[in-house]
C-alpha cells in the first residue's frame, strides 16, 4: 500500500491494490448491512470466495518496496516507514472517535469513551488495525534485518499456519499476516520478475488460468478446506499471484483507469471510507428498506469507495 515517492508508479501495482481496497470496503459494507438487517445478502457468497486472498495479496504489495529504505538509519527509517502510519493512525482514529463520540458516551459515559480512546493507542481500533500493524510489520522487519530471511520466512509462515487466537487482535493479526508482508518484502525481485513474465503471455493464457484459480479458490472455501493450516497459507500466496495477475491483466487496458486510481488513492480510500459507508448504509436502508441486501451492499461499496476520493 505504499511506494516510495522518489519511484515512479507502476500501474499493475496500483490496480492489485485498486482490486484490494475495493474488495476490502465491500466486505465491511456487506457485513455492516447484513448486521444492521439481521439477514445474509448473495454478496455474502462472494467476499468468503475473496477471503483467502483479500488481505495476503494487500499485505505482500505493502512490502514490495521496503528493501530500498530497509538500511537506512533508524531514525530516517522511523520517520519515512513507521511515523508516517502512525500519524494517519492517531488522526483517524481520533476522528472516527469523534464521530461515534454521542453513541459512545451513551454506552461507555465519559471515562468509558477515555478509556477505549486511550485503550486504542495499544489494541488497534475498529478499520485502523490495518494501518497501525503497518507500522508494526516495518519497524519488525527492520529489526529482523541482521538474521536468515528464510529463517524469519519459516517462522511467519508457523504463525499463520499455527494459528494464533489469543483475543489481542494486534498478536493475531500479526501471526496472520506478517508472512505475506514479509514474503513480498525478500521476494520482491520475484514477484516482479513473475509480473514480467504474465505481462508476456497472451492475454487468453492469463484469462484461463484465472478462471481454473477462481473455480478451485471457490471448491476449497465452499468446502471449508481454505480455512486448514497449509492450504490457507497456500491460497493466500495462490492468490496473491492471481490478483498481481489481474492487475498486470487490466494494465494492458485503460478502460479499468478507476481501478488504478483507486489502488493509488488505496489509503485514503482505507482511512476515510467508514464515513461513508455508514452514512449510505443507514439512509439506504431507512429509505428503501425492501430493497435487496446484495444491491445495498453494492451500492454502499460505491460510496464507501467514490466518497474518499
Amino acid at each position: 500500500m505504499t511506494i516510495a515517492a522518489a519511484k515512479p508508479r507502476i500501474d499493475w501495482v496500483d490496480y492489485a491494490k485498486g482490486i484490494c481496497i475495493i474488495l476490502v470496503v465491500m466486505m465491511h459494507s456487506t457485513l455492516g448491512v447484513e448486521k444492521a438487517a439481521g439477514s445474509v445478502s448473495w454478496l455474502n457468497a462472494f467476499i468468503e470466495w475473496a477471503k483467502p486472498f483479500r488481505m495476503p495479496d494487500f499485505f505482500l504489495i505493502s512490502g514490495l518496496f521496503l528493501a530500498a529504505r530497509i538500511d537506512r538509519p533508524w531514525r530516517s527509517f522511523l520517520d519515512s516507514k513507521v511515523l508516517h502510519f502512525v500519524y494517519f493512525y492517531v488522526l483517524w482514529m481520533t476522528i472516527q472517535f469523534a464521530t461515534k463520540g454521542h453513541g459512545l458516551y451513551q454506552d461507555l459515559g465519559a471515562l468509558g469513551v477515555i478509556q477505549s480512546y486511550l485503550a486504542g493507542f495499544v489494541e488497534p481500533f475498529g478499520t485502523l488495525w490495518f494501518i497501525y500493524i503497518l507500522a508494526v510489520f516495518f519497524a519488525v522487519t527492520k529489526l529482523l534485518r541482521g538474521l536468515s530471511p528464510l529463517v524469519v520466512f519459516i517462522a511467519a509462515a508457523v504463525l499463520e499456519m499455527a494459528p494464533v487466537h489469543i483475543g489481542f487482535l494486534l498478536v493475531d493479526e500479526f501471526a496472520a499476516r506478517y508472512v505475506y508482508f514479509f514474503a513480498g518484502y525478500w521476494l520482491a525481485k520475484h514477484v516482479f520478475a513473475f509480473a514480467s513474465g504474465v505481462e508476456r503471455k497472451p492475454v487468453a493464457a492469463i484469462l484461463a488460468g484465472l478462471v481454473i484459480w477462481g473455480i478451485a479458490n471457490a471448491a476449497l472455501v465452499s468446502t471449508g478446506w481454505a480455512g486448514l493450516p497449509v492450504i490457507g497459507l497456500a491460497l493466500g500466496f495462490i492468490g496473491a499471484a492471481a490478483v498481481v495477475s489481474m492487475g498486470v491483466l487490466l494494465s494492458k487496458t485503460r478502460l479499468a483507469e478507476p481501478i488504478r486510481y483507486c489502488g493509488e488513492k488505496s489509503i485514503v480510500i482505507y482511512l476515510a471510507f467508514f464515513l461513508f459507508m455508514a452514512a449510505s448504509r443507514a439512509v439506504l436502508l431507512k429509505v428503501a428498506p425492501g430493497l435487496d441486501l446484495g444491491v445495498v451492499s453494492l451500492a454502499v461499496t460505491v460510496c464507501g469507495v467514490i466518497g474518499p476520493v
